[in-house]
């Protein structure tokens, strides 16, 4: 992908981030994220139903690839089963630790593909996807 498109898309994202802002529902387990060597910290919030991701959102301070990051995971992830969106999240990190990744998994994620080439991002890029883990099946 060439990078301006990779830039629009990530600053799109930040710009108006899809999926931001939270919710007093009961029905959403929420999970929170933060890095302890800068600013950011989100709030994420699943909407779980038989295994199924019915809805994620996202809120909190971060920075421009953390919050494009979290928008862009919240589009991907909706709709998927708890089991897919670990199978994405481990690809996302294989692909900023450039080990071997399935590039049709990550589809608009694939943004960040050269994110390693700045060590210091990319646990603002992976902050997001720390949540996946903390999903109960």
């Amino acid at each position: 992908m060439d990078e301006n498109i990779k830039r629009s898309i990530i600053l799109d994202h930040y710009q108006n981030p899809r999926n931001k802002g939270l919710t007093s529902d009961k029905d959403y387990v929420k999970i929170n994220i933060n890095n302890e060597s800068c600013i950011d910290e989100l709030d994420l919030m699943y909407k779980i139903d038989n295994g199924i991701i019915k809805d994620v959102k996202f809120d909190g301070e971060a920075c421009a690839i953390c919050t494009s990051s979290a928008s862009i995971m919240t589009d991907i992830l909706k709709g998927k089963s708890v089991d897919e969106a670990k199978k994405i999240y481990e690809n996302f990190n294989n692909m900023i630790e450039e080990k071997p990744y399935d590039e049709e998994l990550l589809k608009e994620a694939i943004v960040y593909s050269d994110i390693s080439r700045q060590p210091n991002r990319k646990k603002c890029a992976l902050l997001p996807w720390f949540s996946v883990d903390k999903i109960d099946r």
